[in-house]
Parts: C-alpha cells; sequence; structure tokens
C-alpha cells in the first residue's frame, strides 16, 4: 500500500511540475557532469548545475516572456 502511495505522490509531483528541478538535476548529472576532454586531452572543467533559484527563474523567464501565440 505504502508503495502505491509512493507511485501516486510522484505521478502527481510529475505531472504539475513539482519535480522539475529534481528532473533538471538528474539531467546534468548524466549528461553534463563528465569530464571532457579537449583536443590536447587537457581535462575541461564542466558548468556547474543552475541554484534552485537559478532554475525557476529561467524556467519562468522561459514560459512567460515573448509572444506566446501563433500569429
Amino acid at each position: 500500500m505504502l508503495e502505491k502511495l509512493k507511485a501516486f505522490w510522484r505521478y502527481v509531483r510529475r505531472l504539475t511540475g513539482d519535480d522539475a528541478y529534481e528532473q533538471y538535476l538528474k539531467h546534468f548529472a548524466e549528461n553534463h557532469s563528465v569530464h571532457r576532454l579537449n583536443q590536447t586531452d587537457q581535462a575541461e572543467d564542466t558548468p556547474m548545475p543552475l541554484s534552485r533559484e537559478a532554475f525557476f527563474k529561467e524556467w519562468q523567464d522561459k514560459k512567460w516572456k515573448g509572444i506566446k501565440r501563433c500569429c
């Protein structure tokens, strides 16, 4: 029963976007945190993930700035 409640809660968080920052961190860790080598085989510093505040500021700016209609 507890597992079903946890699964339901994860589903609700996903639908409402409440877990967007956690998803961003997971994506960042999987795709951007690996040290990449440049052409001279020297480790290149990777960028740090955004803070929670910066992430939501950027998300809101993308959603609400600019014209969002077809014509």
